[in-house]
């Protein structure tokens, strides 16, 4: 009976995973769907790498520029969807972004 304990003891105690093993759930943050590894007052170059994409002059004076850029998300296998990413900087360094999505030209 004792050997019979102390086999089920150790079987317990080798199946359950260490504490530091112990898978847990992503941060919240890492959920939402505006995670864009953006910063406030990023120049130009630090916001295309962040990005991951090339930025594309739209207008302004220098020092005062409007960049876009195309952000791969996904899509399904037979659409890639790219969402568009207007970048607004001011004396150099970012100041503020938007998101357009357009219009899906299939449901209008």
């Amino acid at each position: 009976m004792r050997m019979l304990f102390t086999a089920a003891a150790w079987l317990l105690a080798s199946s359950s995973l260490p504490v530091s093993a112990q898978p847990y759930p992503p941060p919240f943050v890492t959920t939402l769907s505006n995670n864009t590894p953006l910063a406030f007052g990023m120049d130009e170059e630090t916001a295309a790498r962040a990005l991951g994409t090339p930025m594309h002059y739209i207008s302004g004076r220098p020092g005062e520029e409007v960049y876009l850029t195309f952000r791969h998300i996904g899509g399904s296998g037979l659409f890639f969807k790219k969402d568009r990413l207007y970048l607004q900087f001011r004396k150099g360094r970012l100041a503020g972004w938007k998101g357009d999505w357009g219009h899906n030209w299939m449901w209008q």
